[in-house]
């Protein structure tokens, strides 16, 4: 009991000092031709995943920290406010303090619960060998990768080629990836069981839960701040947290889910998941 506890406070330190490194140095984030995703959240998923909600739930509070630090300080972007109860009180006031503590914070908590709750539900799902649930969760990864395809190559595309071509072969090519995934996952679920695939649904989770909280907070508590610090009309913050989310969101789920599954499948052969 004691050498467990002492190599889960040193795992939560290690998970800790990742999270830090990776908030203040490029390290946090992987060019993707068009964008920069962030994969800052990683870390707190896995640690989610092998130390369990509570300590996952400490390292989610880390990175909203480092969150609060880098746009309190540095302020690199016209929203930074979102996400620094000090800038924003000069914005709205005494509110301020409160919405953009609860950007900050409470959406990087909960990526350090969701995705352990989320890798049980699904190994249980798939563990128990109903064809009906695998093909249904199946099916809900080939669609996220047949939107991340289509998203990517509409922004990569649309300089080059007309918007009705950009669209059509976009579509076309997230179908084909859509449908290989679907092929694979149904493949790998019978061949290597339901561990791979509930950990990317974990990191897929976790990613989700950041992006959707966040952004959804911005638009409910700051529209018209955020509107007036990207220059644009109220009425075009929905369609633009839309492409944030239907862009930047599902690509970073879609890499969280790849990192996620590979690290944690080798980390499983030094530590289980927590409470499996």
């Amino acid at each position: 009991m004691k050498n467990e506890r002492t190599y889960e406070l040193v795992l939560t330190a290690l998970f800790t000092a990742i999270i830090v490194i990776m908030a203040f140095t490029p390290l946090g984030y992987i060019p993707l031709v068009v964008i920069n995703a962030t994969i800052i959240h990683i870390p707190v998923i896995l640690g989610a995943l092998f130390l369990g909600p509570k300590k996952g739930a400490f390292l989610g509070f880390v990175f909203g920290f480092t969150s609060f630090i880098n746009n309190t300080f540095k302020a690199v972007t016209p929203s930074a406010f979102v996400f620094s109860p000090v800038l924003a009180a000069n914005i709205a006031g005494i509110s301020g303090i409160f919405k953009s503590l609860y950007i900050c914070f409470v959406p990087r908590i909960l990526v350090g619960v969701v995705p352990y709750y989320v890798y049980l539900l699904i190994h249980k799902l798939l563990k128990g060998g109903q064809k009906v649930w695998r093909i249904i969760i199946n099916l809900a990864a080939s669609l996220i990768l047949l939107f991340s395809v289509n998203a990517l190559l509409n922004r990569l595309l649309q300089d080059k080629l007309s918007e009705s071509i950009c669209m059509t072969l976009s579509f076309v090519m997230g179908i084909v990836a859509g449908v290989i995934l679907f092929v694979v996952l149904s493949f790998a679920g019978y061949k290597k069981g339901s561990t791979n695939i509930a950990l990317a649904y974990a990191g897929l989770a976790g990613a989700f839960t950041n992006t959707l909280l966040v952004m959804s907070g911005i638009f409910i508590l700051y529209r018209d701040a955020y509107a007036q610090a990207l220059g644009i009309a109220g009425e075009a913050v929905f369609n633009t947290i839309m492409g944030i989310i239907s862009f930047n969101g599902i690509i970073e789920a879609v890499v969280a889910a790849i990192i996620v599954a590979g690290v944690g499948l080798a980390l499983m052969k030094v530590k289980p998941i927590k409470g499996k």
